[in-house]
C-alpha cells in the first residue's frame, strides 16, 4: 500500500477516494438477549442474513465507486456459494486487498507481524481484559492472521471464546475522524469499545499506510488531577469523545454533538488542540439530548449535498410548529427538552456564535463555508409526520454515507425518507438494481447523480447504526 496522500478529509460530501470499514464478524452473532444493551445492541442479529443478504451490498458498491477493478465483471464468481464469502473476509487468500476500502483486520494482521508490536499489543488486550497470563503467552504463539481475528471476534481459532466480542466494531466511524489531514482517535465511552479503540490506535501508529500521519493524531486525555476527583466529580468531568458526534463539514469548520458518548470536557479538549494547531478555525458544538434514541449527532443528521441535509424533525424548528397533539404528547407531556442547543466558536473571536435552531446552523455552513448558490435544503425523516419520523430515524433515515456530493447510501426500509428524496428530484434504487446496472454496463459510478442507493437492512437496522456509522472516511476529494 502507498502512504501518499494517506488522509485527507474537508468536507462530508466530497468524492469518496479512502475509507475503513470492518465486515460483520463471528463476535456478532454470539451477542446474547441478556447482554445485547450492555454490548450497545438493541437485539441479537443472524450473523449469516447480515453479511450475505446485507453488508455484502454495502462493500460491493463502496468497490465499484472506489476500487472498481476489484468487483467490475467479477460479482457472479465472487458470490459463488464455493468461494464460502471468502472475498469479504480479511483473513482469507481470496480477499480483496483493496487499498482504498479497507478493513482493519487485515491492517491488523499486518502491523502484528512484527514481533514487538505484537507483544505489546497482546500485553495491552490482555491488561484491559484482565486474562490470565497464561492466556497472554497462548496468544502471542498465534499467527499473526488468527491472532487478528482473535483480538476482534473474541474467539481462539478452535472457536473457544476468551474475551467478549467486540461487536460495535463494524461502526467505524466512531473510532476516528479524519479532519483536514489530522486524525481524531476516539476515547470511548463504553468499556465495550475500549478493546475496539486500542486496536485502532495501534494500527495507525505502526501502520507504513500512516507513516507521515504520526505527528498529526488528535488524543484526548484525562488530566492528572482527574485520579483525585470524588467518583461524582469524575464523571462531570469524564473525557469521552466518539466519531459519530464528529463532522468535518468543511475545510474550515467542524461540527461536535455533545451527546449520550462525547462529553462536555472532550470537546473543550478538542476546540484547544484544533484552534492551536490552527487545523480549523471554526467549531460549532450541537448539545443533543442524552438519549439513546440519538447517540451521536449523525443519528440526527447527515450531508447529502453541498445545499442539502436530511435532518430528523423532532430537533428542529419544523419541531416548534408542528401541532399534532400525538406528537406533542409523545415530547411534551414526558418533559424531554427535544431543543438542542448550539453554539460556534470562532478562532480569535472572544464570543461564541449562538444559532437558534439546527436548520440555521446547516444553512449557514450550505451558503457560508460551503459556498452553495442554491437555497438551502431539508429532507426530513419520514417526511416529518407522526409516528413515521420517529420510526425512520430510529432504523437510521438521518444517517447516510454520501459517496461523492448528491449520491448517499442509506437503507431500504426508511421508506418514507426515500419518498422525500423522490420528491426533491432523487433517483431512489437498491443496491443489487445498481451493481446489476453496473455489471451489464448499463451505467457506472461515473454518470450517477442524486441518488439514494438503498441497502437491504431488516439485520443491520437491528444493530442501531446506518452507513454514515459504518465508515470512517480517510480521504476525500475537495469540493
Amino acid at each position: 500500500m502507498q502512504n501518499e496522500n494517506s488522509i485527507f478529509v474537508s468536507s462530508e460530501i466530497g468524492t469518496l477516494k479512502r475509507l475503513m470499514i470492518h465486515s460483520p464478524d463471528s463476535g456478532l452473532g454470539k451477542v446474547v438477549p441478556s447482554k445485547a444493551q450492555d454490548w450497545l445492541f438493541e437485539d441479537i442479529i443472524h450473523l449469516e442474513s447480515m453479511r450475505k443478504d446485507e453488508y455484502d451490498f454495502y462493500v460491493k458498491i463502496l468497490l465499484y465507486f472506489l476500487d472498481p477493478e476489484k468487483v467490475k465483471g467479477k460479482l457472479n464468481e465472487i458470490d459463488k456459494p464455493e468461494n464460502k464469502r471468502g472475498f469479504y473476509k480479511p483473513d482469507d487468500e481470496r480477499y480483496f486487498k483493496s487499498d482504498k476500502v479497507i478493513d482493519p483486520q487485515y491492517l491488523l494482521s499486518q502491523i502484528l507481524e512484527n514481533e514487538e508490536t505484537k507483544s505489546k499489543l497482546v500485553a495491552s488486550v490482555c491488561a484491559v481484559e484482565r486474562t490470565t497470563y497464561q492466556l497472554q503467552q497462548d496468544l502471542i504463539t498465534l499467527s499473526a492472521d488468527d491472532l487478528a481475528k482473535t483480538l476482534i471476534s473474541g474467539a481462539l481459532p478452535n472457536g473457544k471464546m476468551v474475551f467478549p466480542p467486540v461487536p460495535n466494531f463494524i461502526f467505524t466511524r466512531d473510532i476516528g475522524i479524519t479532519i483536514n489531514n489530522h486524525l481524531l482517535l476516539n476515547r470511548p465511552a463504553k468499556v465495550v469499545r475500549v478493546r475496539e479503540s486500542l486496536i485502532m490506535k495501534y494500527i495507525f501508529h505502526n501502520h507504513p499506510l500512516f507513516a507521515d500521519l504520526q505527528n498529526r493524531i488528535i488524543e484526548v486525555t484525562e488530566e492528572d488531577h482527574q485520579f483525585f476527583l470524588s467518583d461524582d466529580d469524575q464523571f462531570l468531568n469524564e473525557v469521552t469523545v466518539e466519531g459519530g458526534d464528529v463532522m468535518t463539514v468543511s475545510p474550515e469548520q467542524i461540527i461536535i454533538g455533545c451527546s449520550e458518548r462525547t462529553s462536555l470536557t472532550a470537546v473543550n479538549q478538542i476546540i484547544t488542540f484544533l484552534f492551536e494547531k490552527n487545523v480549523v478555525q471554526k467549531v460549532a458544538v450541537v448539545k443533543i439530548p442524552s438519549k439513546r434514541d440519538f447517540m451521536h449527532i449523525d443519528t440526527v443528521f447527515t450531508q447529502v449535498k453541498r445545499n442539502m441535509w436530511v435532518i430528523f424533525g423532532a430537533l428542529s424548528k419544523q419541531n416548534v410548529a408542528f401541532q399534532s397533539k400525538d406528537y406533542t404528547r409523545h415530547f411534551i407531556d414526558k418533559g424531554l427538552n427535544m431543543k438542542p442547543h448550539i453554539l460556534q466558536f470562532e478562532k480569535g473571536t472572544p464570543e461564541p456564535k449562538k444559532f437558534e435552531y439546527l436548520e440555521d446552523l446547516l444553512d449557514d455552513i450550505s451558503q457560508k463555508d460551503l459556498k452553495s448558490t442554491e437555497p438551502t435544503q431539508f429532507i426530513y425523516s419520514g417526511g416529518n409526520v407522526f409516528p413515521f419520523e420517529l420510526r425512520e430515524q430510529w432504523t437510521d433515515a438521518c444517517n447516510v454515507l454520501a459517496l461523492k456530493e448528491g449520491v448517499v447510501i442509506g437503507y431500504d426500509r426508511n421508506t418514507k425518507t426515500a419518498d422525500e428524496f423522490k420528491k426533491q428530484g432523487f433517483r431512489v434504487i437498491e443496491a443489487e438494481t445498481l451493481l446489476e446496472e453496473f455489471e451489464s454496463g448499463k451505467n457506472s459510478p461515473e454518470n450517477v447523480t442524486n441518488t439514494l442507493i438503498l441497502l437491504p437492512s431488516a439485520e443491520l437496522s437491528r444493530a442501531r447504526g446506518g452507513s454514515h456509522c459504518m465508515s470512517m472516511p480517510i480521504l476525500r476529494e475537495n469540493i
